[in-house]
């Protein structure tokens, strides 16, 4: 049960590790348990206590529970225990509970695919899928906040059945990787892997197997043109457990009028991006800056503490006591959190560290930037706690001004469940701001975009792969930096994409960067 990876530049949808079926029909349930056959007979909506199954192991863990320091609470049990857990626990938590179909937990031997159809089958006003962010991980690769890779995020340009297909370097996770060839940054080409051409080559399992590699040490070759370069070269990359850094190129600016702008990209909401967010915000407060421009372009989400962090350390004193995110549940459980047991409340700005995977940090005062707006730069891959930022920070009155793309859609999180070794995502409460505002199931959207109470001040531009992150002419930071001088977007608004998808300066609407469940999720911690 490996990373589910949605490989969008492919001929349809290819994931690894799982097999994901296609939702269908809805239906209700009940809290009625009449079933007296502890084993889980099915009788359609009926549902016994989920507790009457957790545990309940084909394959039993045995030693101790690193999350809890004791013996781990599995024994032998069935497929059928396992789906009838996933059954029950679904009707308890999930957020739109009543509109999944039930199906007889007997008929799939394959648990992730029984998970996979245990969601709504509705959409939201725009067409998409309501529920776009139903995943399952394996609970030690998670545990472990790494992934098998290089440390390189691809680009993927190109569409799901779209050819030629395209892709280039976005990011590095690890700023500066001297692991890597000085060929490998943002902005190179990929031609081809282990010798078949990405763009138009029918082998698609060579493709994958060589960009998301699925063991470590694995060896492929990739050609590769450079950023800037008119010849391609060939290199060779070796597979490994990567722990990214999830924050990077911090800086200071300072624009022609003497306005000091601060810049971080972030892009996970991983549990040791605490300290990495704690020692960069706190060198910045005595440079006094002016404005912040936060990169959260490719932050598709995690831990939601650490976003009421974050926007503690932006707002500062006008920010303590108020709500960052209301936190509300299925109509079963209006005033007790379900997983918990503690009284629904909302998750406040953080003034002190919450410590969430270095207990260290616990209780350690937050510096504070005390701004009264914030510039974003956002696309498609900006989601879950990342858009709770930028939500959050609204319902208090701080200015966002949003540069880049309309962002994911994605108000709603969950608690991680681990059952007999994979911890399962599904969607368990649905968040809004001190202001009650959370309708933004097809995102926010930048400057006069989409005409709803999701649209944001700002400009629409494209993702400019030509410039690193980070630089001053690179097209969305260029324009916050234009804006914050002018009000003005400048020459890298986009009005209209031209019918390939690409701007007239080069930029791409349409990035997709394939990331694991933890690094694409609202995730709250227990």
């Amino acid at each position: 049960m490996g990373t589910r990876f949605d490989k969008l530049m492919l001929q349809g949808l290819i994931t690894i590790g799982v097999i994901a079926l296609a939702a269908c029909g809805s239906g209700g349930g009940s809290d009625d348990a009449s079933v007296d056959d502890t084993q889980g007979s099915w009788v359609k909506d009926n549902f016994l206590p989920s507790s009457t199954f957790m545990g309940r192991c084909v394959s039993p863990r045995s030693g101790i529970d690193p999350d809890t320091g004791e013996l781990f609470i599995d024994r032998l049990g069935t497929r059928e225990d396992e789906n009838n857990w996933l059954r029950s626990m679904s009707n308890e938590l999930y957020l739109w509970y009543d509109e999944i179909e039930d199906r007889d937990p007997s008929g799939f031997t394959d648990s992730i695919a029984y998970f996979e159809l245990l969601k709504t089958n509705a959409t939201t006003p725009s067409g998409s899928a309501k529920d776009r962010f139903h995943f399952s991980e394996s609970t030690e690769m998670l545990r472990s906040e790494k992934e098998i890779g290089y440390g390189i995020q691809w680009g993927l340009l190109s569409a799901p059945d779209e050819l030629p297909r395209e892709a280039v370097v976005a990011y590095l996770d690890i700023e500066d990787d001297e692991n890597l060839p000085n060929t490998i940054t943002r902005g190179a080409k990929v031609i081809s892997v282990d010798g078949i051409d990405l763009a138009y080559g029918e082998d698609v399992d060579t493709l994958n197997n060589g960009m998301w590699p699925s063991e470590p040490d694995e060896v492929h070759t990739f050609e590769i043109l450079p950023l800037g370069a008119t010849e391609t070269v060939e290199v060779t990359l070796a597979s490994k457990l990567v722990e990214s850094d999830p924050v990077q190129h911090v800086k200071v600016e300072t624009t022609n009028s003497g306005r000091k702008v601060g810049y971080i990209l972030f892009n996970d909401h991983l549990g040791r991006a605490e300290g990495q967010l704690i020692t960069e915000v706190r060198d910045l407060v005595p440079q006094n800056i002016d404005e912040l421009v936060l990169d959260l372009r490719y932050n598709r989400g995690g831990y939601l503490d650490l976003a009421a962090e974050l926007a503690y350390m932006i707002a500062g004193d006008v920010s303590v006591g108020q709500p960052f995110e209301n936190i509300r549940f299925n109509d079963k459980h209006p005033e007790i959190n379900p997983v918990t047991g503690e009284s629904v409340a909302p998750t406040p700005f953080h003034t002190t560290a919450v410590g969430i995977t270095d207990d260290s940090l616990e209780g350690e005062s937050l510096p504070t930037l005390n701004l009264t707006r914030l510039f974003v730069l956002t696309g498609g891959n900006t989601c879950s706690s990342s858009e709770a930022i930028i939500n959050g920070l609204r319902g208090i009155d701080i200015e966002v001004i949003q540069i880049g793309g309309a962002t994911c859609g994605k108000p709603y999180g969950f608690y991680d469940l681990d059952n007999c070794g994979t911890t399962y995502f599904t969607i368990q409460f649905a968040g809004s701001n001190a202001k009650g505002f959370g309708e933004y199931t097809d995102g926010f959207f930048p400057g006069g975009t989409s005409h709803t109470g999701a649209e944001l001040p700002g400009c629409e531009v494209g993702d400019d792969f030509n410039h690193l992150l980070g630089e001053t002419n690179e097209a969305r930071f260029a324009t916050a930096l234009n804006y914050i001088e002018t009000g003005e977007c400048g020459s890298f608004e986009i009005k209209a994409f031209s019918d390939s998808g690409i701007s007239e300066q080069g930029l791409e609407p349409n990035v997709r960067i394939p990331k694991p469940i933890y690094r694409s999720s609202r995730i709250m911690v227990k």
